[in-house]
């Protein structure tokens, strides 16, 4: 199955000198305004068509707009990729549903899509033509960490509030601890942040091992930015589990060929392979299965979380677990399943969990616009910062200016004050593939199978 495409492109830098960013605040200071420097911006080239001389008060002012609330939608390849279609089908879907419920505001909402294509330069340029031509009140999207933290000087210039529902990386939270008035644009309505991914496997492990016979793991982590922060905590928190850690390994992000890394797992006699991957992840099952190796596997497998992964690889997901955020028969809350059922009734097929994600912020999106009776993205920060909202993947709560990740979704292992990722099994049932969730408990609609080779 083809899966996404993780480009190469040099890593743009996570920040710039504290000189430079307090430079920016004064230039913006000294426009007077957004409308100010989207004229600048027109002046000096910016590609956009038909931007007015005056373009009233915008999203950063005191006061909103008037006409329609603008949703811009920054997706992977919409139309083909399941990460990118679902991130922008399921921001119609919420603005459907808002628009049958009297809009925003009494406005009707509106979603402009633009494709990223994984590139961060295609990223900031599809950004400017959403913020600056197309004047949109707030963006969401984003798949990839490359494409986020190239964007995060822009939403910071362009003081629009950018909701981030796919990308894992914890810099950008950091960028709004170490400057909040310059990036408090920014949050990330999920996943939760890479760290606390790797936490949430290091939980699940504490939780479920001992049960299921895994007592010691080899663990295999991609070679992307993603990884790192989750290689880091099972590094310095699996021993402390009372997990065995027979090796770990962070392979290249290529890798095709997964023979040699499997003759390692299997020589250090460890139960299972504990995986952190997504753009390798197809490969890497489907030999596991095909060669039938003598252990088990699992982890953070961004392609099994596709529903439709097990048709796609003709079963041999069957066995494996991987961290979701939802599936379409996990009842969280009692949002998840009707966004799931009204999803594939729009689109006949379930969403992937950037879906959820983008769905809920959305909806989050125009909870704190009716709260502040406001479009003013000052006032609808002070909102999301403030009052909890109940998504499909659990109740979204941001974390505090003073906390370590400012404006990252809270991760709560008890899924009472935040969110936290389920775990589920690829089983066989009547002939056809399920996701069977397998913990939590409030959750669970089945328990963990043994491959039978083993």
């Amino acid at each position: 199955m083809a899966f996404t495409k993780m480009v190469n492109d040099t890593k743009s830098s996570a920040t710039e000198s504290r000189q430079s960013k307090a430079g920016r605040r004064d230039d913006r200071r000294d426009s007077g305004s957004r409308s100010s420097r989207r004229r600048f911006l027109a002046a000096s080239g910016v590609g956009f068509a038909g931007l007015t001389g005056l373009a009233g008060c915008l999203g950063g002012g005191t006061s909103g707009p008037t006409g329609p609330v603008k949703i811009g939608v920054l997706a992977p390849e919409p139309g083909s990729n399941p990460i990118g279609a679902s991130i922008a089908q399921s921001a119609k879907l919420a603005a459907e549903q808002l628009n049958q419920d009297d809009g925003i505001l009494g406005n009707d909402v509106e979603v402009i899509v633009k494709d990223t294509h994984e590139k961060p330069s295609t990223g900031r340029d599809v950004y400017q033509d959403l913020t600056v031509g197309e004047e949109v009140d707030f963006t969401t999207g984003i798949f990839t960490s490359e494409v986020l933290l190239a964007l995060m000087d822009s939403i910071s210039e362009q003081e629009t509030i950018h909701m981030s529902t796919g990308a894992a990386t914890p810099d950008a939270a950091t960028m709004v601890k170490d400057d909040y008035e310059a990036y408090k644009y920014f949050f990330r309505t999920g996943p939760v942040n890479a760290h606390f991914l790797g936490q949430n496997m290091v939980d699940f492990a504490n939780a479920n091992f001992s049960n299921m016979g895994w007592d010691s793991v080899y663990v295999l982590v991609e070679d992307y930015a993603w990884t790192k922060p989750v290689e880091s905590v099972l590094n310095n928190q699996l021993g402390e589990a009372g997990v065995d850690v027979a090796g770990m390994k962070r392979y290249a992000g290529g890798t095709e060929d997964f023979s040699t890394i499997y003759d390692q797992v299997e020589q250090s006699g460890a139960d299972a392979a504990f995986v952190a991957m997504a753009h390798t992840g197809t490969p890497a099952v489907v030999q596991w299965i095909k060669q039938q190796r003598p252990f088990e596997f699992g982890g953070i497998h961004v392609p099994m979380q596709l529903p439709s992964y097990y048709q796609a690889t003709k079963g041999a997901c069957r066995f494996a677990i991987t961290q979701n955020s939802a599936t379409p028969t996990s009842e969280i809350t009692s949002k998840t399943v009707p966004y799931a059922n009204a999803y594939h009734d729009a689109n006949d097929k379930y969403p992937v969990y950037t879906g959820y994600i983008t769905f809920d912020a959305v909806k989050q999106y125009a909870a704190a616009a009716e709260s502040a009776s406001s479009r003013a993205a000052t006032d609808i920060i002070s909102k999301l910062e403030s009052e909890p909202f109940t998504g499909t993947v659990g109740t979204i709560r941001y974390y505090g200016q003073d906390e370590a990740y400012p404006h990252d979704v809270v991760y709560d292992p008890s899924g009472e004050n935040g969110v936290r990722p389920l775990w589920l099994q690829w089983q066989e049932h009547d002939g056809a593939g399920k996701q069977v969730s397998i913990h939590p408990d409030s959750v669970a609609e089945g328990s963990y199978r043994k491959p039978p080779w083993v």
